[in-house]
């Protein structure tokens, strides 16, 4: 049974525990009181506007206490709320706005500059919630209005707006209560992005219970050392972070009484077993955002000889999961087919988009009032009731935990000048790490540039859809219907990726263990001292790994900063050699 919708359990909550901890970030640390009553004040701010039940309240803020207020605020004045990353490029921001229409957006001067120009009102959160006020009033919303409205990839190169209401997400915050045992004494991390679906499992299941929110600094995400340091300073019991950080986690030593209990994963493949002695159960998780957050979820046994993936666990509460033909008939027990997804946890559709709706929400084959979404994933369902995934059946990929349709980047590559036709296919190195590809022919006479070209999607696309690497070919290869034959795609080697110059090879000691120590990090044959490490694929947690190689090689101490403003090898060595020379003198 699913008891009160969100905004009024916290405000039960609020009105039980006034002085508990309901949230803390760097800046400041907010009781259930003051969440409570910065979040009203913001709500009848936004009653000025007209908002209501189905109407939506864009919040282009980052991870914070401030952003909690927000959307506590936006469901308080009965509205539903669409989280964006400010990081965004201003035209996926524009694009978001355009479609979603919100009749407010909340934000903070900081980053106002960021959003483009609208008719829409902006309010400044601290400023709205700053002053005492009365106590809260809460509009009466319905299991079937909206509660928030989250963007996702669209292979048609417009993202698209899944819809959930206020239903699904009570569904999926009862089922995590009773699954995992929440109470006010719990302590959670707040560890993704507001503008992924993760989060929104990350807020409201706690402060329902009145347990309270910690959220961990920027550098601490992307590095696992520092991550389990600070969720043991911090003393979590119960958190979520993404299958990467996950697995690098688990992999790690633990003091044997860290609080920790459960560490819950998710939004990517999990290819590692957890070993032996980990003081807390790893829980893998599934589901696509079209239906909020979670389908399936189990825990993760050590198998110290597991020669299958780890399974995704078993429907969660109120959910149904088939495994179907191609012409929506059950697989054969232990069979594989698509997955498909009914009940409580089923999104309302896609924003403005029947066309799309009606594609992925079909018909149930056996129940003419009820819908199935199709996944456009393969599995299998095993004897015990578990679920095994095995892939996309389309190309659909998971980078970096985002959801990712190629499609989308490559409709933005082939927009730039001098491409003549490109496709972009994910593809996993030798440590199982998935990255983006993308293959591109030049228009004749046009001279191509790999920074050039990963300059002018950044324009457009968020980092993670940035293609790591660029493969040069003279013509695409073709199936004989005429499509892009992705399987007979080369593999990127030193004679076709793109470069922005001749290979400069090493010329230095220091250059040449540098260039082997990337080229074994980042799966590459041949690395040119002018390359830069995140255009050849490289990211945070991969130069969290090539700082801790320098120290292990050159006794030297960098910052990830320095990575940053030293990416080429040539620029790495001459800080390498700047850091020994300081460390002599």
């Amino acid at each position: 049974m699913i008891f009160d919708l969100v905004p009024q359990a916290v405000a039960l909550q609020a009105a039980e525990t006034p002085d508990a901890i309901a949230v803390t970030d760097a800046t400041e640390t907010l009781t259930y009181r003051e969440l409570a009553r910065r979040a009203g004040r913001l709500a009848d701010a936004l009653r000025a506007f007209e908002v209501g039940p189905d109407t939506v309240v864009a919040i282009c803020l980052e991870r914070s206490a401030a952003f909690v207020v927000a959307a506590l605020g936006v469901l308080q004045a009965g509205a539903a709320y669409l989280p964006i990353d400010p990081a965004a490029p201003p035209d996926r921001l524009a694009l978001m706005l355009e479609d979603a229409a919100p009749r407010a957006t909340v934000t903070e001067p900081r980053l106002a500059a960021r959003l483009p120009y609208s008719a829409w009102p902006r309010l400044d959160v601290h400023e709205v919630t700053a002053g005492s006020g009365p106590a809260p009033r809460h509009d009466v919303v319905k299991p079937e209005h909206l509660a928030y409205v989250i963007y996702t990839s669209g292979s048609t190169g417009r993202p698209k707006g899944v819809e959930i209401t206020h239903g699904s997400l009570a569904n999926l915050v009862t089922w995590h209560r009773r699954a995992f045992g929440v109470t006010a004494d719990d302590r959670a991390p707040l560890y993704a992005s507001p503008a992924f679906d993760a989060a929104v499992w990350e807020i409201w299941p706690y402060l329902v219970s009145g347990a309270s929110l910690h959220l961990p600094p920027d550098a601490a995400r992307t590095d696992p050392e520092a991550l389990r340091d600070w969720l043991v300073a911090h003393s979590i019991t119960i958190g979520f972070v993404p299958t990467p950080i996950a697995e690098r986690l688990m992999a790690l030593p633990w003091p044997m009484w860290t609080p920790l209990r459960t560490l819950l994963t998710g939004a990517d493949t999990l290819h590692r077993y957890p070993p032996d002695g980990l003081p807390f159960t790893l829980v893998n998780n599934y589901g696509p955002t079209e239906c909020t957050v979670v389908t399936t979820s189990g825990p993760v046994e050590p198998e110290p000889f597991g020669e299958t993936l780890p399974t995704i666990g078993r429907p969660i509460d109120n959910v149904d999961v088939l495994v179907l033909d191609d012409t929506l008939s059950p697989v054969p027990p232990g069979a594989a087919g698509e997955l498909y997804i009914g009940g409580a946890g089923l999104a309302r559709g896609y924003r403005g988009r029947p066309d799309l709706t009606a594609e992925r929400f079909v018909a149930h084959p056996d129940d003419p009032d009820a819908r199935l979404y199709r996944t456009g994933d393969r599995a299998r369902l095993l004897g015990d009731g578990r679920v095994a995934f095995l892939g996309r059946v389309d190309d659909q990929v998971k980078i970096r935990g985002y959801r990712v349709e190629p499609d989308e980047i490559a409709a933005a590559l082939g927009a730039q000048a001098g491409v003549q036709a490109c496709a972009v296919v994910a593809r996993e190195d030798d440590g199982g790490e998935r990255r983006l590809v993308a293959y591109v022919v030049a228009a004749a006479g046009a001279a191509l540039g790999r920074e050039a070209l990963a300059a002018a999607l950044r324009r457009s696309l968020p980092d993670y859809m940035v293609p790591a690497t660029f493969v040069a070919l003279p013509t695409l290869p073709l199936t004989t219907n005429g499509k892009v034959d992705r399987a007979a795609l080369p593999a990127p080697d030193a004679s076709n990726m793109l470069r922005d110059g001749e290979v400069v090879a090493p010329r230095s000691e220091v250059e040449t263990e540098l260039a082997a120590i990337l080229s074994t990090l980042l799966g590459v044959e041949e690395v040119s001292v002018q390359d830069n490490f995140f255009l050849l694929g490289g990211h945070s947690l991969l130069g969290t790994q090539l700082i801790v190689r320098v120290r292990e090689v050159f006794g030297v101490e960098l910052s990830l900063r320095t990575l940053f403003d030293a990416p080429t090898i040539a620029d790495l060595a001459t800080e390498i050699e700047r850091a020994r020379l300081a460390e002599a003198a």
